[in-house]
């Protein structure tokens, strides 16, 4: 129950201006990173092939034409599912403290200021959490091919685990500090595991997983005041 009043209180206030901005940074700079990953792709394919190439489903690649095609836009949306959940991590480090004061203001008024952490400190939380991420996905390629019909549960659970540990721990470490936000989690390690689980799995689908980063930092914050027993 308190991941489901978490959800729907941060679904609840999407409309906010604050969400609404935020949004549309993260959305701008998910769009903008999927173009830049797929343009140096097409480059590449350029570069070792040469300039005239013809690929399955893509077609004849030229850059700019390509980068333009409907095809590209497909090919895009599908790699979305791959890069979605470090893109959820880059973003809700950039952006998590603004939609968590969101959160606050509305829902949890008479709180006092929060403890603003340095941005030297968030961006080596950012990069060794991200260097994590990908070492325990590249990792988990020999359990997906060792239990191929459950690859994606795998990924999963395995992805709900580590984004669940890093919204959380941000949106605590606000408030009671990093050594109170790490008892709180290893406390709490099941609800959170779970809750980054049931958000890793929408991160899966195009479009959709666009919206699961703003979401997912207000949901860890109304989690986190949840089990911290806020009033």
């Amino acid at each position: 129950m308190i991941i489901v009043n978490a959800f729907l209180a941060a679904l609840g206030q999407i409309g906010d201006p604050r969400f609404r901005k935020v949004l549309g940074l993260g959305v701008g700079l998910t769009l903008a990173l999927l173009v830049a990953v797929y343009a140096l792709f097409l480059w590449l394919i350029q570069w070792l092939v040469g300039p005239e190439v013809t690929l399955p489903v893509l077609g004849e690649v030229t850059w700019v034409g390509g980068l333009l095609s409907v095809s590209s836009l497909i090919f895009m949306l599908v790699l979305s599912v791959f890069l979605m959940v470090p893109v959820a991590s880059a973003i809700t480090s950039m952006f998590l403290d603004e939609v968590a004061q969101a959160v606050e203001d509305r829902h949890y008024p008479n709180l006092p200021p929060a403890t603003t952490v340095p941005f030297g400190e968030a961006l080596k939380d950012t990069v060794n959490f991200l260097g994590v991420l990908i070492a325990a996905n590249l990792a988990a390629f020999v359990l997906y091919a060792m239990f191929a019909p459950f690859a994606l549960f795998i990924f999963w659970g395995l992805n709900g685990f580590l984004l669940g540990r890093e919204y959380f721990t941000l949106a605590a470490m606000r408030r009671v500090g990093r050594a109170e936000a790490r008892r709180l989690r290893s406390k709490n390690l099941m609800t959170i595991w779970l809750a980054g689980a049931l958000m890793a799995i929408p991160l899966s689908v195009p479009l959709v997983n666009l919206l699961i980063p703003i979401l997912g930092a207000a949901t860890f914050t109304h989690i986190f005041h949840a089990v911290n027993g806020t009033r």
